[in-house]
């Protein structure tokens, strides 16, 4: 039997502690999946398998929790010396671009000892939640391959979920790493802002966080263990934790008080979504919590705050395509990204300072109304991850004559999932459930800042009840 074919990281990484399996061919049958399988989903985009073979056979692969487990970077932010970043875009693609260092993500990565075959397809600049980059083509979901995986990790969650690696990286400015966690039956925790290290391209102040999609719990927290140390400059640094988060992996959390929201308040949401919702909490309630419906009121400012958002969306692509054009060495044009990447941009271009600073200081607002939610006796929120479910390829693209359609189109995607991006709070998607089609369906569970702890508690108590990983894409050999 394939090693690769069932076992988590933890276990894989355990498999080579004890000398059953090498590094090599841990490597090796990584390899071999992902030229067997990725032909069928155009997952990963760029494959490093010579340097991987290399790092698994070094004398110099360190000994860290995950040594020897291989493992896939998302194309956005995390650089990683010697290979392509393109982030999607055209002309970082038609220049043969190649980063010359590693982020600082990517060094605490290969700290661990994980193996690095290769970087996962996403959309142009991580902007919407769908994965059909121009630049590189649809990534297909493997539960279905006419649907698409989401956006923006969708290559990353393709590939865990059809089994070419047990986890992968991933990232999350408006619901990047849950929503396709939710598409692909993985789990997805977006940590607290400055949980995890973003430099040296980004800073940890803005919307986007950065850590995994996996199958299992203990994967997450063990994956986050070895992600959560700063560095020297990094701009918001989350609490500490009082004990790794592989220690809260089957702890008692106690008996919390949830709050349910099982709709949208200001969008259609599917009826199979609302179920999810409703059986994550009746499951919830079962494992002794009390559940309650019930959320924060500041969520009620969801239009005035929507707005704010895209605007933020729209001046970060202006500054990414600057940024991304130094690297070039001259500014990226017109011709260089696509139609409706070009016309955010614009619009950041020429949003006034007064707005952008007003903007800064509704969602300042935002942070503390919510924030005051959990102060006043609650523990959790559990909502739908999404409030649709995976749309079909085609659907969430733009076209010549509406080059934003891709953009309003994943309003629904995004709806249960942004707010915390603003807030920085952290949120995990689960795979609760499954659609009247039979694919999965994610349901969210949201703490206080800086209490991941509590997620992986009771994420834990969900997934001994569930046995979601158990359960494989068809496209899963």
């Amino acid at each position: 039997m394939d090693v690769l074919e069932r076992h988590d990281a933890t276990a894989l990484a355990g498999l080579v502690a004890s000398g059953e399996v090498s590094p090599v061919e841990l490597t090796e049958a990584a390899i071999a999946r992902i030229e067997g399988i990725d032909p069928a989903l155009n997952a990963v985009i760029h494959r490093s398998f010579d340097s991987a073979v290399d790092q698994a056979k070094s004398a110099d692969l360190p000994d860290g929790p995950f040594r020897g487990v291989p493992f896939l970077l998302k194309d956005l932010w995390p650089t990683s010396a010697g290979d392509p970043f393109h982030c999607g875009v055209a002309g970082l693609k038609a220049a043969g671009y190649v980063h010359p260092t590693d982020a600082n993500l990517v060094r605490r990565y290969r700290e661990a000892g994980l193996v690095l075959v290769g970087r996962t397809n996403t959309p142009e600049l991580g902007l919407v939640a769908t994965t059909e980059p121009l630049s590189y083509g649809p990534t297909h979901n493997p539960w279905a391959p006419q649907r698409g995986p989401g956006g923006s990790s969708g290559g990353a969650a393709a590939a865990v979920a059809a089994g070419m690696v047990p986890a992968a990286n991933a990232s999350d400015g408006g619901g990047s790493i849950r929503i396709p966690a939710a598409m692909c039956g993985l789990v997805g925790l977006k940590p607290s802002r400055g949980r995890v290290s973003m430099g040296p391209m980004q800073d940890e102040w803005g919307l986007s966080v950065q850590h995994v999609v996996c199958h299992t719990v203990r994967d997450c927290a063990g994956l986050l263990d070895i992600s959560a140390r700063p560095f020297p400059g990094d701009g918001v640094i989350a609490p500490a934790p009082d004990r790794p988060y592989t220690r809260v992996v089957g702890a008692d959390p106690g008996r919390l008080r949830i709050g349910l929201l099982d709709h949208a308040l200001y969008t259609d949401t599917d009826p199979d979504c609302s179920a999810a919702a409703r059986i994550g909490a009746q499951l919830l309630t079962e494992v002794g919590h009390d559940v309650s419906e019930g959320h924060p009121d500041a969520l009620m400012i969801g239009p005035e705050l929507g707005e704010v958002f895209t605007n933020q969306w729209a001046v970060n692509c202006r500054a990414n395509l600057s940024a991304l054009g130094a690297l070039l060495g001259r500014e990226l044009t017109e011709a260089d990204v696509e139609p409706g990447t070009w016309m955010l941009a614009e619009m950041g271009s020429a949003l006034d300072a007064l707005t952008i600073v007003r903007g800064a200081s509704l969602q300042a607002r935002f942070r503390r109304d919510m924030a005051a939610w959990w102060a006043d006796g609650h523990d959790l929120l559990i909502t739908p991850t999404t409030a649709a479910r995976a749309p079909l390829l085609g659907d969430l693209v733009g076209t010549a004559s509406e080059p934003l359609r891709a953009f309003s189109r994943s309003a629904p995607y995004a709806t249960f999932t942004s707010p915390f991006n603003v807030t920085g709070q952290p949120a995990i998607s689960l795979p609760l459930h499954h659609d009247r089609d039979g694919l999965p369906l994610g349901v969210q569970l949201v703490a206080a800042y800086g209490r991941e702890d509590l997620l992986v508690a009771v994420a834990t108590q969900l997934e001994e009840a569930v046995d979601w990983a158990s359960v494989r894409a068809p496209l899963h050999p």
